[in-house]
């Protein structure tokens, strides 16, 4: 028995210090959320198959998913999530019980009824959704962002300056409704600047047309800037993998989409945070998620006087 208090005695301090620098010494973090104008334009089939891209370059990925079943990140890859964030918020139940992981080495975290319920947390529940995610995580080089198609989403609304890209579908009614989404989201934030990416497209050339007139617009009417990341092509081979529930870049991963999804993952790590913590942006979306209670919070009161 003494033995082995001297060995816990010895081994404590190291564990300690290791554990200190890990906190100390972290990997830059790149936070991207993902968005469309309504379900069926993409944007979740862009961040599961974007999420699958960036594993296969050896990354580590964290995607928080926003929105309510059935369309969103853990139906499509046929996870059965038991609990989600909320649970961890309310029920302190560990954020490792929470987490999907998939056979692709992606994490997801079910954020959808914590960001609904965000206004109507107490202080130990925001405490405890604050120290979840950023448990989660820890570690991870990208955060991937599936950002809820109802034009309310409150991780696109606070994304601050980390990238928000849109995916823009070569319709007539996907531009429309995307451009409508551009508007809504400049007025309500203040954003200036959004990422492209245009889906479904026959060609590169008909991606550079849709994008080149979108931007033109934009910029006029909104003075918002936007930047094209990519295009992803019409493919009839991701039909083959929505049915497999699983990303066209594992099934298939020399279809021409597969392609584009890896291109796309590329141009989005190009601008790799460097002088700048990434993991100051997740804390600095935390922040502002925790803020937009408090904000909500006076509002109310103020109403009810």
């Amino acid at each position: 028995m003494q033995a082995k208090r001297k060995l816990m005695q010895h081994t404590e301090p190291v564990d300690q210090a290791e554990g200190l620098r890990r906190l100390l010494v972290r990997p830059s973090l790149r936070v991207v959320t993902v968005i469309g104008a309504r379900p069926g334009l993409g944007a979740t089939s862009v961040v599961v198959n974007l999420a699958a891209a960036l594993a296969r370059t050896g990354k580590q990925v964290l995607v928080l998913d926003e929105n309510l079943a059935h369309d969103n990140v853990a139906n499509a890859l046929a996870l059965k999530p038991r609990f989600d964030l909320l649970h961890a918020v309310r029920d302190s139940l560990p954020w490792r019980d929470i987490v999907l992981h998939t056979a692709a080495g992606v994490n997801v975290l079910p954020v959808a009824r914590a960001m609904q319920t965000l206004s109507r947390l107490s202080v130990a529940e925001r405490d405890r959704l604050q120290e979840s995610i950023s448990a989660a995580s820890w570690g991870m080089d990208v955060v991937l962002v599936d950002a809820t198609t109802d034009g309310h989403s409150v991780c696109a609304s606070l994304s601050g300056d980390e990238p928000l890209l849109l995916v823009l579908n070569a319709t007539a009614e996907g531009i429309t409704e995307s451009y409508a989404l551009l508007k809504k989201l400049a007025a309500h934030t203040g954003r200036h600047a959004f990422d492209i990416v245009v889906n479904k497209v026959r060609t590169e050339q008909e991606a550079c047309t849709v994008f080149d007139n979108m931007a033109q617009v934009a910029q006029r009417h909104l003075q918002v800037q936007l930047k094209y990341t990519g295009s992803i092509p019409q493919d009839e081979n991701m039909l083959e993998a929505t049915q497999w529930h699983r990303p066209l870049v594992e099934v298939l991963p020399a279809a021409p989409a597969s392609h584009a999804f890896i291109e796309l993952a590329r141009n989005l790590m190009l601008p790799v945070i460097a002088e700048n913590d990434g993991n100051n942006a997740l804390k600095q979306l935390m922040g502002r998620l925790l803020q937009q209670k408090t904000l909500q919070r006076c509002a109310a009161r103020q109403n009810a006087r």
